[in-house]
């Protein structure tokens, strides 16, 4: 069996540790000792900005905020998505995470930071958020492991009635606000309800053929001009009502 061979270290503003590993060619991080992102595994990712910025990339200057800049793979897919007038927002709060990706040693997002489409901002995507109103087309947040925060504590407030408000209230009419989660997560739908947002899912593997099925929420309004433009057709997979 291949080591893995931890290659950084990073806190979190409330003091979680994320380790950076190496194994078999893929790099992966983890916090207290759960994968939670990995080269290798990384489809639903690529699904939620596929679902958020697929359907609106006929705009003309569209502009998207990305929570969470991760291992890059979300950020890779909306570019890949998104005409070459986009500008795209990430927002990614440790540090360390942002340096990784930068650092040509690792073979992560370093050449697609480089895209001139990418605004990176070093700060809390809440604080993005209250900083944008009515801004962007498609919100995609992938900031922790869902509504469950496991990186930094705080995250779990995005995911709460005034956090789904401060989204909400950064998209444009017609915009899209996609969440990635772990898990399905009913308490989450029912705070998105509340908020009245009506919710559909995709449930979309971490890899073409293995690995954990993960959630990727698409929530879009019922109340008069906030209605983002909903995705006439289906998605590959299949999206589903959220029960």
């Amino acid at each position: 069996m291949k080591p893995y061979r931890r290659l950084a270290e990073a806190t979190a503003p409330d003091g979680t540790v994320l380790s950076l590993f190496e194994h078999d060619g893929a790099c992966l991080i983890r916090v207290n000792g759960i994968e939670l992102m990995s080269t290798r595994r990384h489809r639903s990712e690529d699904a939620l900005a596929e679902l958020a910025c697929g359907p609106l990339r006929e705009r003309a200057g569209m502009a998207v905020l990305i929570g969470g800049l991760g291992l890059g793979f979300t950020l890779k897919a909306a570019l890949r998505t998104l005409a070459p007038d986009a500008r795209v927002v990430v927002a990614e709060i440790v540090a360390e995470v942002i340096d990784w990706n930068r650092n040509p040693a690792y073979p992560l997002a370093g050449e697609t930071l480089r895209d001139p489409r990418v605004e990176l901002r070093h700060e809390d995507v809440a604080v993005t958020l209250a900083e944008h109103r009515r801004t962007f087309d498609a919100i995609m947040l992938d900031i922790d492991n869902g509504a469950d925060a496991l990186v930094t504590s705080s995250n779990a407030g995005l995911y709460r009635l005034a956090g789904i408000q401060a989204a909400t209230g950064a998209l444009r009419p017609g915009g899209r606000l996609c969440y990635w989660s772990a898990a399905d997560d009913p308490a989450f739908v029912g705070s998105l309800r509340q908020s009245g947002l009506e919710v559909t899912r995709k449930r979309i593997r971490a890899h073409a053929t293995s690995g954990p099925w993960h959630t990727v929420y698409l929530a879009e309004s019922t109340m008069g001009d906030a209605r983002p433009v909903a995705a006439r057709r289906s998605p590959p997979g299949g999206v589903e009502r959220a029960p």
